[in-house]
């Protein structure tokens, strides 16, 4: 299976400008355990540029999001949060998470240079997918930084990583390499009861 990388422009993601093209990504929802993260962040919808309703709330903004593309391989996340998500991030890092259930939704945006428009380059369809805190080594994948981020200053944020293992359930995870041109990968297997 091809791997996919979207390494997202942070700066852009929080501050948009519509004359740079490059990827910019948002983290929409995300729930770990029983702790639902807030969509507190206000950014803009590359694909919503010069409408009214052009922003939209979302948990993160997207550094960096990759998967190696297998069905049961790991989708991992880096995304930069508010000071109240990091408060809650770093309850659940420092300790027991017994309940290691993840639902997530995410959007990475792409430009079309021949259509000359943004378009959903990896997403999951504004549907929640699931998954588990992924175990490395005997750790959680969860991290978050306790100092604030510099890369942009304000809103304050902090970096945060996620490693999601896929739950045993067959989910769809959308791509487009283009406005046009687009594919359905199944992320997860399901079990046979």
């Amino acid at each position: 299976m091809a791997s996919s990388s979207y390494p997202c422009d942070v700066s852009q993601g929080f501050n948009f400008q519509k004359d740079i093209q490059c990827l910019v990504g948002h983290l929409t929802a995300l729930k770990i355990g029983d702790t639902e993260f807030s969509p507190d962040l206000a950014v803009s919808d590359p694909t919503k540029i010069g409408e009214d309703e052009s922003t939209s709330k979302v948990v993160g903004v997207l550094s960096h999001i990759y998967w190696d593309g297998g069905y049961a391989d790991p989708i991992q996340c880096s995304f930069q949060i508010s000071t109240a998500s990091k408060t809650e991030a770093a309850v659940l890092q420092h300790t027991k998470l017994s309940d290691t259930n993840v639902e997530f939704q995410f959007i990475v945006f792409d430009y079309d240079p021949d259509k000359k428009k943004f378009y959903q380059a990896c997403h999951t369809n504004e549907t929640a997918i699931k998954g588990l805190v992924e175990k490395s080594g005997g750790s959680l994948a969860i991290n978050v930084d306790l100092s604030p981020s510099g890369e942009v200053v304000s809103p304050i944020n902090y970096a945060m990583y996620l490693g999601i293992m896929p739950q045993e359930e067959e989910q769809d995870v959308h791509f487009a390499v283009s406005e046009d041109a687009k594919f359905v990968k199944k992320w997860g297997v399901s079990v046979a009861a």
